[in-house]
């Protein structure tokens, strides 16, 4: 799921780039703006980056210490995995949902629009992309405690080859 997510939503990087560049355009070369293609693509930047989240950590992307997990055994690593799982990403995820239900309620409640005078409508769409950061971390982080507990197990064979551990070369 978060495979598909992630290549789907990359590809608002392009669309941000391609409204980036005309509100350049217009601004410098045609002398106005329209500000709600100013906020498009900063809001098309939110969206993309909590969407792909999960991708990210799916992908081992996201910023580790690696001094000591690259070298590790495979199932050192998935120990690591399934303490940080626990200790901190679900945890982390319970955090963010709690804190920030009430606050997307809010801007759902409001109908809020953007701060800006002519600006987007719809900012609490925008907002529930916390939601879905949250989930699609969530659902990773299940995948990853998963995963690691089969290796424990000793059965990484019933993991498909995209998501076992990288052998350590030496």
């Amino acid at each position: 799921m978060n495979r598909l997510i992630g290549n789907t939503f990359a590809w608002l990087s392009l669309v941000m780039v391609l409204v980036c560049f005309t509100v350049v355009v217009q601004r410098y070369f045609f002398g106005f703006t329209i500000l709600w293609m100013q906020d498009l693509y900063v809001w098309l930047n939110g969206a993309m980056f909590t969407a792909v989240a999960g991708f990210a950590l799916l992908r081992d992307d996201h910023v580790r210490v690696d001094i000591f997990y690259r070298p590790a055994t495979i199932r050192t690593k998935a120990i690591v995995d399934l303490i940080g799982v626990f200790i901190f990403l679900l945890p982390f995820c319970w955090v963010v949902y709690a804190y920030s239900w009430n606050y997307i309620a809010r801007s759902w409640r409001l109908h809020e629009a953007s701060g800006n005078v002519g600006g987007m409508p719809g900012l609490y769409i925008l907002k529930s992309f916390i939601l879905v950061f949250v989930a699609v971390i969530a659902l990773q982080g299940i995948a990853m405690a998963l995963r690691s507990i089969l290796v424990l197990r000793g059965r990484e064979d019933l993991l498909p080859e995209k998501l076992r551990y990288p052998v350590h070369q030496e």
